[in-house]
């Protein structure tokens, strides 16, 4: 007699739900409170009891690598929308004005990204930081075609220079800031003769 082995169960429609509700409060007590809110806390703001958070989440790291992991899911999604709505030029401009929001709303994270950018070692980092670039990859590719930018222009440039744009976030009127930034690193990337 061989051992069958178990199907892996599917999860109910409920639990997907509370994971859901469970990622989106935790990003945000994790934007505006900082790593160190207590998953309690998190637990409570989702509606759910401690025993569901720590059912889908065993440890902090666990969720701030699964609201990590979200966030840059949704990066890569948007530029997947972007290329296919706006012309190559107007596409690059939003995802970098998102990305720029992104790192600098996104306290407890933006470390992270800065070792994406400069070369992180683990593989979350390593995976998540691939995703980034190919987005910006297919955003600057495009928009070099298109005769927007430069064919010189470096991807991973661009996102090094967002990393230092989104550190005005402190400044009271920091995203006119950072759109005048953005818009200067286009302007910056465009060929002499556009």
């Amino acid at each position: 007699m061989t051992a069958s082995t178990p199907k892996e169960k599917k999860p109910r429609a409920d639990a997907l739900r509370n994971r859901e509700r469970i990622l989106e409060e935790a990003k945000k007590a994790f934007t505006n409170e900082g790593g160190h809110i207590s998953l309690d806390e998190v637990a409570r703001q989702a509606g759910v009891g401690p025993g569901t958070l720590y059912r889908h989440f065993p440890t902090r790291e666990a969720l701030l690598e699964s609201v990590y992991r979200a966030e840059v899911q949704s990066l890569a999604e948007e530029e997947r929308r972007l290329t296919q709505e706006l012309p190559a030029d107007k596409a690059l401009r939003e995802w970098m004005l998102l990305f720029v929001d992104y790192i600098a709303t996104k306290k407890i994270i933006a470390t992270a990204l800065n070792s994406i950018v400069g070369g992180a070692t683990t593989e979350l980092f390593e995976s998540s930081g691939k995703q980034i670039k190919a987005a910006i990859q297919t955003l600057v590719s495009r928009a070099v075609e298109s005769g927007d930018i430069r064919a010189d222009v470096e991807p991973l440039d661009l996102l090094r220079a967002l990393v230092g744009v989104a550190n005005v976030a402190s400044a009271p009127d920091w995203q006119q800031s950072a759109k005048r930034l953005v818009d200067i690193l286009l302007l910056g990337s465009r060929p002499s003769n556009r």
